[in-house]
Order: C-alpha cells, then sequence, then structure tokens
C-alpha cells in the first residue's frame, strides 16, 4: 500500500506552489538613510555590541547583567514561547507526511449451545492529503517565520533586560553619590546654625539669622529620606530583574560606590547595520515573512485537493490463523469547494490585508529604531556639553561659598550672603552629579538603541552569528 501511495505521489511534486514568493524589503526600499543626523563622525563599523556593559569597566554590574539573564523571569517566559513556536513548526512539518494509524481487537462470543469463540482482528489504516498546490510548503514557510521571529522576539527581551539593569544600577549609584551631597551640605548647614547662634548670643546680629539657618538646615534634612527611598527603590528593581524578591540586592549594593563611567567612544555604524542588530527590527521582517507565507495558504484552499488513504487488516477466530487472510484497500479521493459563499477569497483577501499591515509594522519598527538611534545621539551629546559646564559651575560655585562663608565668620557679610552662596554650590554639585548620570543614562540609551545585548541571530541557519 505505502509502494503505491508513494507511486501516485510522484507525479503530484511538479505542481507549482501558489502565494507569492517572500523577499525582505531591501533598505533603499524602506528609505534607510546612508548615515545619522545626529552623528558627526565618519561611517565606521559598529562594535562588539553583545556585550557592551563591560565597557562600563564595573565589576558589579557585569555580575548583575549576568545573574539578570541567566535568572529573569520575563526572559523565561520568552524562553517559553520560543520552545512553543519551535513545536509549533514541527506540526506544520508533519502535514507533509502520511498519518498512520495501527487498530486491534479481541472479543468473545457465546452461542446458545455454550460454546465460546474467540475473535481476533489487526488494522492499519494510513491517509496522506498531497501538497498539490503549496499549502502545506507554505505553513511550513509560515510556521519557520514564525519561530525565528519568536526568537528575535527573546532578544529583544534581552537587550531591554540588560540596559534597564544598567539603568537600574545607574539610579542607585547616582541615589548614593545625591545623598553624600546632601549629608555634606547638611554639615555645612550644621556649622552654619552654629555659626550664626554664636553671633546672634554675642549680639552681632539679630535672631534672623539663625532661624534662616534653622531654615536651611532644615530642608537640607527633609530630602535626605527621598534620596534613601530612591536607592532602595532602584536595589527593589535590580532584584526583581535578576529574579530575586525585592530587597535581596539592597545590603550587598550599600556600600557607596560612584556612578560608572562610560566610554567616550561608541562606534554607531551606519543605520543599515541598526537594522541588522536591532532583534525587534528583524522580529518585525520575520512577521512580514510569514504573513507573506500565509497567503499561499490562504489561496491554495480555493484549489483541488488531492487525499489518498489505504488501510490493510486481518480478522481470525484463533492467534495461529491471525495471518492467513490479509487484506487492503487503497483509495483516492480529489476535493474542490464549489459554493461556500464567499468565505476562502475572503480569507485571501484578509490575509493579504494583513500582510500590507505587517509590511507598516516593519517599516514603523524601521523608523522607531533610526529615530531611537537619533535621540541616544543627541541625549549623550547634550549630557557631555552639560558636564562641561557643570565643572566649571562647580568650581566657582565653591570659591564663592569660600568667599561668602569667610566674610560672614569675619562679619563682613549678611547670613543671606551666604546662604545664597550655599544654595548655588549645592545646585552646581548637583548638577554636575546628575550629568554625569545622564551621561551614563544617555550611553545605555544608545547601546540600547543600537540593538546591542545579544548576539545576532541568523534566520537562514537557525544559529547565532
Amino acid at each position: 500500500m505505502k509502494k503505491w501511495m508513494l507511486l501516485l505521489a510522484m507525479p503530484l511534486s511538479a505542481c507549482a506552489t501558489v502565494g507569492p514568493n517572500y523577499v525582505a524589503p531591501a533598505p533603499a526600499e524602506l528609505e534607510v538613510p546612508a548615515s545619522y543626523h545626529g552623528d558627526s563622525a565618519d561611517p565606521q563599523a559598529p562594535e562588539a555590541l553583545v556585550r557592551w556593559w563591560e565597557r562600563f569597566g564595573d565589576p558589579i554590574l557585569d555580575r548583575l547583567v549576568a545573574r539578570g539573564i541567566s535568572d529573569n523571569l520575563d526572559l523565561a517566559i520568552a524562553t517559553a514561547r520560543l520552545r512553543q513556536a519551535r513545536e509549533a513548526l514541527v506540526q506544520a512539518r508533519a502535514g507533509r507526511t502520511p498519518s498512520v494509524v495501527a487498530s486491534g481487537g479481541a472479543g468473545q462470543s457465546l452461542d446458545t449451545d455454550g460454546d465460546r469463540g474467540t475473535n481476533l482482528s489487526l488494522g492499519v489504516d494510513a491517509a496522506w492529503e498531497a501538497d498539490l498546490f503549496g499549502g502545506v510548503t507554505r505553513s511550513v514557510e509560515a510556521a519557520r517565520a514564525d519561530e525565528q521571529s519568536v526568537a528575535f522576539d527573546l532578544a529583544s527581551v534581552q537587550v531591554a533586560i540588560v540596559a534597564e539593569i544598567a539603568t537600574n544600577y545607574i539610579d542607585a549609584r547616582l541615589a548614593q553619590q545625591r545623598l553624600q551631597i546632601a549629608r555634606d551640605t547638611l554639615a555645612i548647614a550644621d556649622d552654619n546654625l552654629e555659626i550664626a547662634g554664636w553671633r546672634v548670643q554675642a549680639g552681632l546680629v539679630s535672631s534672623l539669622d539663625a532661624e534662616q539657618a534653622r531654615a536651611a538646615r532644615a530642608q537640607t534634612a527633609a530630602s535626605i529620606p527621598t534620596l534613601e527611598a530612591a536607592f532602595a527603590s532602584a536595589t527593589y528593581r535590580l532584584s526583581v530583574l535578576t529574579g530575586d524578591a525585592p530587597g535581596a540586592l539592597t545590603t550587598a549594593l550599600m556600600q557607596p560606590q560612584p556612578i560608572p563611567t562610560p566610554p567616550q567612544d561608541i562606534a554607531v555604524g551606519i543605520p543599515a547595520d541598526t537594522l541588522r542588530q536591532r532583534p525587534d527590527v528583524r522580529s518585525a521582517e520575520r512577521r512580514l515573512a510569514a504573513a507573506t507565507a500565509r497567503i499561499g495558504v490562504a489561496q491554495a484552499a480555493l484549489l483541488p485537493e488531492l487525499r489518498l488513504s489505504g488501510n490493510i487488516g486481518t480478522s481470525a477466530l484463533g492467534l495461529g490463523t491471525l495471518f492467513d487472510a490479509v487484506t487492503g484497500n487503497i483509495f483516492a479521493g480529489l476535493s474542490q469547494v464549489l459554493f461556500d459563499g464567499g468565505r476562502l477569497r475572503s480569507q485571501v483577501r484578509s490575509q493579504q490585508a494583513a500582510t500590507e499591515a505587517a509590511l507598516a509594522t516593519y517599516r514603523q519598527a524601521v523608523l522607531t529604531s533610526l529615530e531611537d538611534v537619533e535621540n541616544g545621539l543627541v541625549t549623550l551629546q547634550a549630557a557631555r556639553e552639560r558636564q562641561g559646564q557643570f565643572a566649571i559651575a562647580l568650581d566657582a560655585a565653591n570659591n564663592s561659598a569660600i568667599l561668602a562663608r569667610s566674610q560672614y565668620r569675619a562679619g563682613l557679610s549678611d547670613f543671606q550672603i551666604l546662604l545664597e552662596a550655599e544654595r548655588t554650590l549645592l545646585s552646581a554639585r548637583e548638577g554636575l552629579m546628575a550629568s554625569m548620570a545622564d551621561q551614563a543614562f544617555g550611553t545605555v540609551q544608545l547601546y540600547r538603541a543600537l540593538g546591542g545585548g545579544w548576539a545576532p541571530y541568523d534566520p537562514s541557519s537557525g544559529t547565532a552569528t
């Protein structure tokens, strides 16, 4: 029977596969520019982005990212979805092979004379639907593209997780640095309050100076709980990102550390490089391929279907004679939908519309990725410029505060001048620290926009490159 089924199937291999053959849109078709608008450097090959966080030179950040990649629950969910998509591909491929079902039975009969008889039967049924017009082939193409899309979705989650871990780590270190500034300022405010109290007691100034000093100290002290809460919140988020309960990392990160220093040179390459590196863009392209393949699936449903089936079996009254008489049959059936109220043709048009939507989604993903890189370049450049200006402002504010404090101690100026100088110094210190953090944030944003944090995946081979 199997031989006859193969002989009948041989002429069917020459049948055409319906539906459009997918060709990925070239960057020129997507109107991708040759270079980034915000990058003044000459186009160059992008650096290795797979482990970009190591360029910050912070071992603690390296360990947190490693834990996030291995233990993050969002990554576990995405990994399970990838396994599910791979099983869907196995199921789609099964449509190319015959289905074979074996059956067997045994029973006893009893006649009026009380004699018992045994009935035994064995049988095998097989069925195979010929892929006359490539409907199954297109289904496999769609399932394969879906599997690759889900693999890129997994990479997208990893890119996001790595960037979020780095961002929250910078947040935690920024909160620690701001806490240090607040505590230093509080110590100065205590000193100012003490000096003002002495001068009031000596009758050199009115109690207004003491009240102003007390108010300034209280305002500085009030900022400390907020900064402590910001540090705790960042560590809670880091704990969850690495698969732990909130607070698991708070004690481990309690020792103050400086804000990670980002690299000064980041080769962003050309926009076409970003399209190849960004997993979300590649996922959108694979979804477009899957939607295109499903047009062929819908079109094949409009055409005739050929189904081959057969069976072989035997039955006997005893085990010794079970294989004395074996019978078999083979059938071929051809079916064609003549009228269904336009349902199948509507499905074709619906899938064509879905493909148009997938193309628009892909183009939107391309534009969004380019926008992300441009914003990252602008943000990073602005942070670097602000840091330079705040460094100048801090130097001037520090000198001004020293002079104001000396003059107040000597009774050459009033407390309001000292208070204003201290406020300017605090603002400059916080501004410089914020600009340093913004530069680190901007670097993380740019690396994420470039698609860093995963090993590029080759859909044609199914392996990382």
